[in-house]
């Protein structure tokens, strides 16, 4: 016969088990949503592939919990016809800017750095500074939202040609910044846009100023350690772990071959991107990241209204580009995003603010016409109405 002690137990335990299997429960019933939402996303992927001539990609995707996955689609190797997997490595070109700017971000909160400080503060004394265009305007905040004038020098004529020649040429800053040396600006400081690497080169010379320390050195301590993107990787040479083939197809201006990796290196050393871009990642890494840059967690979160202060940009309509941001209308609501190009290699991540998720997009290639008619940034928004049911556009 049982005590009333041991009844007593008895009931306690029962009642605890009771929140236990409601939550083994509700957690069982997330996760099968989950899988069946993959499944779904997998055929959008394989839709995409199916309509276009690019070789493979990979997709990235955050919740609104932080919960987040990836999925891919093709292959990594046309030739070899290896399978693209959710891990494999892309350069993922101009996105990689946003890692400069959360680095100056946390800077600029520490008061090493000023938004507004002219740039004249760090490089007056430079012998060539005054070669500069617009060198005595310039301040912090026109180089992060590109109305300072400086325009790119990687696509300049000569810059592409010695490149040609000279393909595994490590390159300092200051080389690059040659190659605008004594020109005209386009428009005075401050009252113009042109997107360009330059501004991030400089970006990148100013934080290596106030830190006495090497960029890749102060990002992965602040960001990349800190926020477990372990999947993502500095572009410090012509061999990088992980990354899969890109193909940038005949015309490829830098260079001007197809396929970017040959023997294990690249064909062009990726280090000439540095600041201007200069990582490799997975389409899951960059979508944690950017969840975290773009809702304040990657620097002091009181800096995210000047972040998101957005200047008209000529990159679609109703476009704007804040400290590294690019604040795009799409079907499925408002984003903060950005796009990033390297020859063979094709990445746009985007975080939507009214549903707290953020996805990005890889693809293997950079040749032009390849995607079947669907910019990664369509893609993405279609992405986002699936995700969220909340963010599918009013029908008509």
């Amino acid at each position: 016969m049982k005590t009333k002690t041991t009844i007593a137990l008895t009931l306690a335990i029962a009642l605890a088990l009771v929140p236990f299997s409601q939550a083994r429960g509700q957690k069982a019933i997330a996760t099968a949503g989950t899988n069946v939402l993959k499944k779904e996303l997998q055929l959008k992927l394989d839709e995409w592939h199916k309509a276009g001539k690019f070789p493979g990609a990979t997709l990235g995707v955050v919740m609104p919990n932080g919960e987040s996955f990836g999925l891919a689609v093709g292959y990594s190797d046309r030739d070899a016809k290896t399978p693209m997997k959710p891990n494999d490595r892309m350069l993922a070109g101009s996105t990689g800017k946003t890692f400069a700017a959360a680095v100056a971000l946390q800077l600029v909160k520490e008061g090493k750095i000023g938004l507004d400080d002219k740039i004249e503060k760090y490089f007056g004394k430079e012998p060539w500074f005054s070669r500069l265009p617009n060198s005595k305007d310039i301040t912090v905040r026109m180089l992060m939202n590109h109305t300072s004038g400086l325009v790119r020098y990687e696509f300049k004529e000569e810059f592409t040609t010695f490149l040609t020649a000279n393909p595994m040429k490590v390159w300092t800053p200051e080389e690059r910044l040659a190659y605008l040396f004594d020109a005209k600006a386009p428009f005075e400081a401050g009252k113009g846009w042109d997107y360009s690497d330059t501004n991030y080169i400089v970006l990148g010379m100013i934080i290596e100023r106030v830190t006495g320390k090497a960029f890749y050195d102060e990002a992965r301590s602040r960001l990349i350690k800190k926020h477990k993107l372990n999947d993502t990787i500095a572009q410090e040479g012509p061999e990088m772990k992980g990354v899969v083939q890109g193909y940038a197809g005949p015309q490829n201006p830098f260079g001007g071959k197809d396929a970017m990796i040959e023997n294990g290196k690249f064909v062009v050393n990726p280090q000439l991107e540095w600041t201007g871009g200069g990582w490799a990642s997975t389409g899951q890494d960059l979508a944690r990241w950017a969840k975290l840059y773009f809702e304040g967690k990657a620097f002091d979160g009181s800096l995210l209204p000047q972040m998101l202060d957005g200047v008209p940009a000529r990159l679609g309509p109703n476009v704007k580009y804040g400290l590294c941001v690019i604040i795009r209308p799409t079907t499925a609501g408002i984003t903060y995003g950005h796009s990033g190009f390297f020859p063979g290699y094709m990445t746009d991540m985007m975080y939507f603010p009214d549903h707290k998720i953020a996805v990005a997009v890889q693809v293997n290639t950079s040749a032009p016409g390849t995607l079947g008619g669907k910019s990664p940034a369509r893609l993405l928004a279609e992405i986002a109405a699936m995700v969220s049911p909340a963010a599918q556009p009013a029908s008509n």
